[in-house]
């Protein structure tokens, strides 16, 4: 499939963070994987201190996004947002939550604008943007809004997807006691239609088959050991199934993801985060990639943190990002 003509837009991540030094050494390897052509929103000065920190020797372009994809065989092209970063590796620095931020958004706008195919986000410290005002539980919420219209905020997905399982969490960064308040059959319904669409229209698959987990051990045992797969989760496979979606469950969470099982279907919508992410980082640790679906613009991302202690030291692996940035790629062409 090819390529998507216009460039993928990656932002900065936490400045202090790995995110330029996953950004520098995926630039590194471009040629050795066929990377597709991507420029990084951010700090010129920022880069070209870790570039050399890391002792990588690159050439740094100053472009806007339509003078990315010409420059990108030469020397990485950095797109600058206005906002400074001033914080060292390892070093987190409120000061420089403007600039993450900054990335976000204009990352964002060059996709909706057209300069873009899709948003690939780095790492971003939610510690640190609190200090500065942040008030999004995360990255998936904080783009919702950046995607709203007329004040239409949509729901966002996550799924994390890697060619041997892809899993989407019902309820996402709260409590478990929280993720037990808010799950409700509507929510179910709204999840997996979402899903069930962007399968088809983002990842090419006619015919979604969707693995729907339980909620309690062994899906319940029958009301035994608690009530939600009968009424909660049941009556949303319903909704589904007359829909004409897919979707089978309430399954033993337990026994969802070994080899066999996963052959079955094509994604796992999970009740709560770990129940669905404990399994993926299990499977594909390193090169697992956040998707965000129910946006109006493809948005992918490396599955791991900061890692505020390795960075600068040359040893993060960028395979993830890799694996976002291809993923992104293959998204755009899909809808091209």
């Amino acid at each position: 499939m090819a390529a998507p003509a216009k460039p993928l837009a990656l932002t900065l991540g936490e400045p202090a963070g790995i995110g330029p030094d996953i950004a520098i050494a995926a630039w590194l390897r471009r040629r050795e994987l066929g990377l597709p052509a991507f420029y990084l929103l951010g700090d010129e000065a920022l880069i070209a201190q870790r570039a050399s920190t890391l002792g990588a020797g690159i050439s740094i372009a100053a472009v806007s996004p339509g003078e990315a994809a010409n420059s990108f065989a030469e020397a990485l092209p950095v797109v600058a947002t206005g906002e400074r970063a001033t914080a060292g590796p390892g070093k987190p620095d409120v000061s420089s939550a403007p600039a993450a931020l900054a990335s976000i958004r204009q990352a964002v706008a060059d996709v909706r604008e057209g300069r873009a195919s899709a948003v690939v986000t780095n790492p971003i410290a939610k510690s640190v943007l609190y200090r500065a005002g942040f008030r999004h539980p995360g990255h998936t919420e904080f783009l919702a809004e950046l995607a709203g219209i007329d004040g239409h905020v949509p729901q966002p997905v996550m799924m994390l997807w890697s060619p041997r399982l892809a899993v989407v969490p019902v309820t996402i960064h709260v409590s478990l006691r929280d993720a037990l308040t808010q799950l409700t059959s509507d929510l179910i319904v709204s999840t997996v239609r979402i899903v069930a669409a962007e399968l088809k229209s983002r990842f090419g698959i006619a015919r979604p088959r969707i693995a729907i987990s339980g909620l309690n051990p062994h899906a319940g045992e029958d009301g035994s050991l608690g009530h939600e797969e009968q009424t909660v989760i049941t009556p949303a496979l319903k909704v589904l199934r007359n829909d004409g979606i897919d979707a089978r469950g309430p399954l033993p969470a337990d026994t969802m993801f070994h080899e066999a099982a996963r052959n079955t279907y094509d994604c796992a919508v999970c009740m709560y985060h770990d129940q669905a992410l404990i399994p993926i980082k299990t499977v594909a640790f390193d090169d697992a990639v956040n998707v965000t679906l129910g946006l109006p613009f493809i948005r992918t991302s490396p599955d791991h943190g900061t890692a505020f202690d390795i960075a600068g030291t040359g040893k993060a692996n960028p395979a993830s990002l890799i694996a976002a940035l291809k993923l992104a790629s293959r998204m755009a062409a899909v809808n091209t």
